[in-house]
């Protein structure tokens, strides 16, 4: 298993205005067609204004066909282009639990 953690770096002000987007459709379609959700962040301390999501996939291959099918999307490619004024970076990482950890 591995868990791919991406962590969006809102403009300042915008965080409140994407956890919705995200909770009205962007979620719905991500779990439908990605599985694997496991959860969703924003930041209390640290680096501010970022929304962190944890998705969880058998391998790297299972990771690469559901992310294909979702960017193939229609709706999707609308909910993007309605976030993507909201976010200044973006930072992606895969994560591979320990034998010891509770998802592994």
């Amino acid at each position: 298993m591995i868990v791919e953690q991406r962590d969006y770096h809102v403009v300042t002000g915008k965080l409140p205005e994407l956890v919705r987007l995200y909770a009205e459709e962007g979620i719905a379609i991500q779990r439908e067609v990605l599985g694997g959700f496991l959860g969703a962040f924003t930041t209390d301390v640290g680096a501010l204004s970022t929304y962190t999501s944890l998705w969880g996939y058998e391998s790297h291959a299972e990771r690469e066909a559901r992310r294909a099918a979702l960017q193939a999307r229609d709706d999707w490619q609308q909910f993007l282009a309605r976030i993507q004024p909201l976010i200044h970076t973006q930072q992606n990482r895969i994560l591979v639990p320990t034998p010891f950890s509770p998802i592994a």
